[in-house]
């Protein structure tokens, strides 16, 4: 959907979408996320291009890193849960089923580039059925510029390495997660330890 575009502070769309894929794929590979879990993606579309965040929106970069990251999301047959801006409360655009599947409380707004973020407006014109909800509890993500998507990660969160450091000028940092290890001097935590 992109085009070999520069942008901003010289960034080039067809990379902004390289880096999306690439640093996905790190993902999903450390994450292991079964079909019909959970990732969300939160992101600054102004970091990316090297401005501070809310400052220079760009839904030109929001698809490009969509072109990175949905062919993957549909062939692991995943849902994607895109963070919206500080300004809408951190909520998520979801796809109608995610929301049914799952129980979530869909809220009456429709994020755009200057309420709810370039990503999120994005993903409410490339989703199938896109609603918005509040809050979820995903299974893994990706922050693009540091907008604080661990409001809606399961505990527990283990940090994620990538080779991608950046999506253009924006830091990332990704999370997967693992069920919580319970017990005392008797608990074991696998079959095999058991056997």
């Amino acid at each position: 959907m992109c085009e070999n575009a520069v942008i901003g502070g010289d960034v080039n769309l067809k990379d902004v979408t390289e880096q999306a894929k690439a640093a996905l794929h790190d993902l999903l590979q450390a994450a292991n996320l079964k079909p019909g879990q959970i990732l969300v993606v939160g992101g600054s579309t102004s970091e990316v291009i090297g401005r501070p965040i809310g400052s220079a929106t760009s839904l030109d970069v929001a698809n490009a890193i969509l072109d990175g990251i949905l062919p993957q999301v549909k062939e692991q047959r995943v849902y994607l849960a895109v963070q919206c801006c500080e300004h809408l409360n951190r909520a998520l655009v979801v796809e109608e089923e995610c929301a049914d599947k799952y129980g979530l409380e869909v809220v009456s707004v429709y994020p755009h580039a200057k309420g709810g973020g370039g990503l999120a407006a994005a993903a409410m014109k490339r989703f199938e059925n896109p609603v918005v909800v509040e809050s979820i509890k995903a299974s893994a993500g990706m922050d693009i510029g540091d907008v604080f998507i661990g409001m809606h990660i399961k505990s527990v969160g283990v940090v994620v390495r990538s080779r991608v450091k950046s999506i253009g000028f924006a830091h990332l940092s990704m999370i997967r997660t693992r069920p919580k290890l319970i017990g005392g001097a008797r608990a074991r935590y696998s079959r095999e330890e058991c056997e």
